[in-house]
């Protein structure tokens, strides 16, 4: 496999940057089923091979007509994010701080589509937000989609603005440690505890307002039985009385007091679920699903559900349902088939996506989904799911992922979806840009 300079395919870049960045500079033909050391191409599984050849037998692809920057999973990192724009073309950096850059000619061009799962890990949510939110006021075309780890934290902290029933009255509780490293955030910026405990109920009622009580145990089975089969009921039992036991724990390890945890649920409910809160923003701009030419974008991956309603009405139909279902009752909507978008892994316990599904996003022009949720060490991947092209890429980005993986440094990286058809990965775990045309795909593997 040979390899070429990138620059006829991206605007050139500071080759000191490039290497600081641990970014490549030159490109290779998308690799499949490469041995990751010596990058000796081979042919195509012969599933992916018979999911490309019949979406080309579709008929020609559809493509952006301006370049798209996908970039997916930062939970919580804004270094991450901007050394990533940086490795896309989109900013130059003037200096170390969340907003000192400025957009470059390509960064003013594009669209950037940020993949889901903002939240979560570290090393600061709110960091991230604010870099987020500075980036959407510096003007390029953003899009913001839903994650599960986002939908998560407003589903939990919806829960504590609704009147408290058998469906969603573990809610909060079932968001478990994860959420802690930004609720402490949140109590260290957001919380005047000199003067708000002095108005906050004691322990045993903070924890009771949290978690759900003795009386949930007994109603939702028989609840939730009209939204999930008997074997998921009781995977989430055992994973809620789990949370519940330890949610006190939990919370002292985070340095907080059961009065502390509730006083930062409540400022974070503010913030981010209220109308005039300072990061309201982030889920009122979310979307479930974006499509671009013949290319869908989306957090996790679709079910036969989810395409038929593609099909048949369209994607701004699939985003005004996730609006209006996500603000209802949050149980009900996260274990639903728009949620599943967010969260499926095409495990058993997900909803189903079969040929029937596939057969509808063909026939409403999807070629390929974009996603992330399925994180990747070696750069953005390319498989085929039940039949449908998935271009995985979640390259983990994050430094609590990175770290606990076995990863150096700050990850770095976007794919970059070209309107000639190009599709570029670019990741620090990679030594090439990955380039991938599906018109060329199978002529490059003598496969025509």
């Amino acid at each position: 496999m040979t390899n070429s300079p990138l620059i006829p395919l991206l605007p050139p870049i500071d080759p000191a940057a490039a290497d600081d960045l641990g970014i490549p500079e030159s490109f290779v033909p998308w690799p499949l089923n490469a041995e990751p050391d010596t990058m000796i191409a081979e042919p195509p599984a012969p599933d992916l091979f018979t999911s490309l050849s019949r979406v080309n037998a579709l008929g020609p692809w559809g493509w952006p007509d301006r370049p798209v920057v996908f970039i997916s999973d930062l939970h919580a990192d804004a270094e991450s994010l901007l050394r990533s724009l940086v490795a896309a073309r989109v900013i130059l950096r003037t200096g170390q701080g969340l907003t000192d850059y400025k957009l470059t000619t390509f960064g003013k061009s594009c669209q950037i589509i940020i993949g889901g799962d903002c939240l979560d890990k570290g090393p600061s949510n709110l960091d991230l937000l604010d870099c987020l939110a500075a980036l959407m006021q510096a003007g390029p075309d953003i899009v913001l989609l839903a994650g599960n780890h986002d939908l998560r934290l407003y589903l939990g902290l919806q829960s504590l603005t609704v009147k408290r029933g058998s469906l969603n009255a573990h809610m909060f509780v079932r968001m478990g440690k994860k959420v802690l490293p930004l609720l402490r955030e949140v109590f260290d910026r957001h919380v005047d505890w000199d003067r708000e405990k002095r108005e906050m109920p004691d322990e045993e009622t903070c924890l009771r307002l949290m978690i759900p009580g003795r009386k949930w145990t007994r109603t939702f089975p028989k609840m939730a039985a009209r939204h999930l089969n008997e074997s998921a009921v009781r995977k989430e039992m055992r994973r809620l009385k789990k949370k519940t036991e330890k949610f006190a724990d939990h919370a002292r390890e985070a340095g907080m007091s059961v009065r502390q945890l509730y006083a930062a649920a409540l400022a974070c409910r503010d913030l981010f679920v209220e109308p005039a809160g300072r990061y309201a923003w982030f889920f009122k701009s979310m979307k479930a699903v974006h499509q671009s030419g013949s290319l869908l974008f989306v957090h996790a991956g679709v079910d036969d559900s989810m395409a038929a309603l593609i099909s048949a009405k369209g994607i701004a139909h699939v985003n005004r349902r996730f609006r209006k279902e996500s603000r209802k009752d949050p149980f009900v909507f996260y274990s639903g088939t728009v949620a599943n978008l967010m969260r499926t892994k095409y495990r058993d316990v997900d909803h189903p996506l079969t040929e029937r599904g596939v057969e509808d996003l063909h026939l409403a022009g999807i070629k390929m989904l974009v996603h992330g949720h399925v994180n990747r060490h070696r750069g953005q991947e390319l498989k085929t799911k039940h039949g449908l092209l998935h271009l995985e890429a979640d390259i983990t980005l994050d430094r609590h992922s990175r770290r606990s993986e076995g990863l150096d440094g700050i990850g770095t990286g976007a794919t970059i979806i070209h309107p000639d058809g190009n599709i570029i990965g670019i990741s620090r775990d990679y030594p090439h840009a990955k380039l991938f045309d599906p018109h060329r795909f199978l002529k490059q593997h003598g496969l025509t």
